[in-house]
């Protein structure tokens, strides 16, 4: 099952990597524009999602330098959640 949804991604990965480009710069124009009233939990919950979706991307191409930039925007994503969720102080 993951080998044949590996092969899906791989012959449309130029548009998987559009999607999740055209998600973080989404995300944050949203942040941008909106400053203080944005919505950020739903902010950090899109670009963490983005960045799976990037992180996989560059694993299926075997690109270490942008395995390693999107797995810590994961990363930073998660501690975003967990902050815009008042789970830590």
């Amino acid at each position: 099952m993951i080998s044949q949804f590996n092969r899906f991604v791989l012959s449309h990965i130029k548009k998987a990597e559009l999607v999740g480009v055209v998600m973080r710069i989404s995300s944050f124009s949203l942040v941008s524009w909106k400053g203080p009233a944005s919505p950020f939990l739903f902010v950090w919950i899109f670009n963490t999602l983005d960045a799976v979706l990037l992180t996989w991307c560059s694993v299926l191409k075997r690109d270490f330098a942008y395995t390693l930039l999107n797995t810590f925007w994961i990363i930073i994503g998660i501690v975003g959640i967990i902050r815009a969720m008042n789970l830590a102080h």
